[in-house]
């Protein structure tokens, strides 16, 4: 009876703290990315913080501060920056596309006068090339108009942005300063062996920084690199679209090749050949080539994501989080990745060790009672 009352007692527990915790999830959620950026943002800026914990002679409070302040300068006010430049860029190219100054047909035009190839061989594949001259240019008019849309969106929700930046930046700084604090209550109550709980701790870490640098920071070099070029040759809203080749490049094998190839087409296409070809050869080089040079020195193949799973949680995360699940989406999909991996180091092989153990066991049992029916 004592037995039953006690199960009864641990099963009305374990409801209440299910009940609670749900319930303070749903009071919560609308403030997850924030959570998620600020969580994501203390382990990637972590050694940055104990080297300023050190300096300062372990003072947290301090080097807190002086971490978030680091990140404000050198990380949230250049994007704040960048984002203004993008909406001024996006609001003008619209304004040109509308007002008639960048005339898209003369393009088409040149192509078809210069590359009668293209028109001859859409036509015997039974492509109307009519249509599709049709449907480049209106796509440049909707292309641009969305995009000037969703910007003068964005711009209207700069409060609520402004709001959660703060929230995330304010949960940051106790990250920092009490992050051993509620490491050690999250560990307490996760149930697996410490040595276990610890190799957990440090597989999420290693695995969200190769997330970032693998993805995030190739990306932002390749989109760099891309509008600087463009800004070299002269191209209109060059950070415009370096902003887009750096979203772009977080899709594997294309990535900002959709960008600069076309580009690289139409300038060839309007009489700018040597710009075009420069843009071919660079592109293909410079900014191409930086994934592959790049990813393996800051990742190393051991934490690398394969490519598919990249682009899945990539357009995943895009699709459920908007803008931040360009990065939520792989580092949920590499934090997946490594609980099944210890899940199968875990379990995986302890049934076929049974198996062998209990076959041993057989055995020798079969050999006892071999030796006993000779004596």
């Amino acid at each position: 009876m004592k037995n039953i009352n006690t199960r009864a007692q641990n099963i009305s527990f374990i409801i209440l703290v299910l009940t609670a915790t749900v319930l303070f999830v749903w009071v919560i959620h609308g403030f997850i990315q924030p959570i998620f950026w600020a969580a994501l943002m203390a382990v990637v800026f972590h050694p940055l913080y104990g080297f300023l914990d050190r300096r300062t002679g372990g003072r947290k409070r301090v080097a807190s501060l002086l971490t978030l302040l680091c990140i404000v300068l050198g990380v949230v006010i250049p994007l704040a920056l960048l984002g203004l430049s993008v909406m001024y860029e996006s609001m003008s190219l619209y304004e040109q596309i509308v007002a008639g100054d960048i005339k898209l047909h003369k393009a088409i035009a040149y192509l078809e006068r210069t590359v009668p190839v293209l028109t001859e061989g859409l036509e015997k594949l039974g492509i109307d090339w009519d249509r599709i001259k049709e449907g480049l240019s209106q796509s440049a008019v909707t292309a641009s108009r969305f995009v000037a849309t969703n910007l003068v969106s964005i711009g209207q929700n700069t409060v609520r942005l402004v709001v959660m930046l703060a929230i995330a930046l304010y949960l940051l700084y106790f990250f920092f300063k009490d992050g051993e604090w509620l490491m050690g209550g999250i560990m307490r109550v996760i149930p697996l062996r410490p040595q276990r709980q610890q190799s957990l701790v440090n597989r999420f870490a290693q695995v969200s920084k190769a997330t970032i640098k693998g993805t995030f920071v190739v990306a932002v070099v390749q989109g760099g690199l891309g509008g600087l070029l463009f800004w070299i040759l002269g191209i209109q809203a060059a950070t415009l679209w370096g902003v887009v080749m750096t979203i772009l490049s977080l899709i594997p094998m294309l990535g900002s090749a959709l960008v600069w190839g076309p580009a690289a087409i139409i300038l060839i296409s309007v009489g700018s050949v040597l710009q075009g070809v420069v843009l071919l050869i660079l592109g293909s080089t410079l900014i191409g080539l930086a994934d592959n040079v790049l990813r393996p020195i800051l990742v190393g193949r051991e934490t690398r994501l394969p490519d598919y799973v990249v682009l899945l949680s990539t357009l995943g995360g895009l699709s459920v989080f908007g803008v931040s699940g360009l990065v939520i989406g792989p580092v949920l999909a590499a934090v997946f990745l490594t609980v099944w991996e210890m899940f199968g180091e875990e379990f995986g092989n302890r049934e076929p060790e049974d198996r062998g153990q209990r076959s041993e066991i057989r055995c020798q049992r079969s050999d006892i009672r071999d030796q006993k029916t000779e004596d």
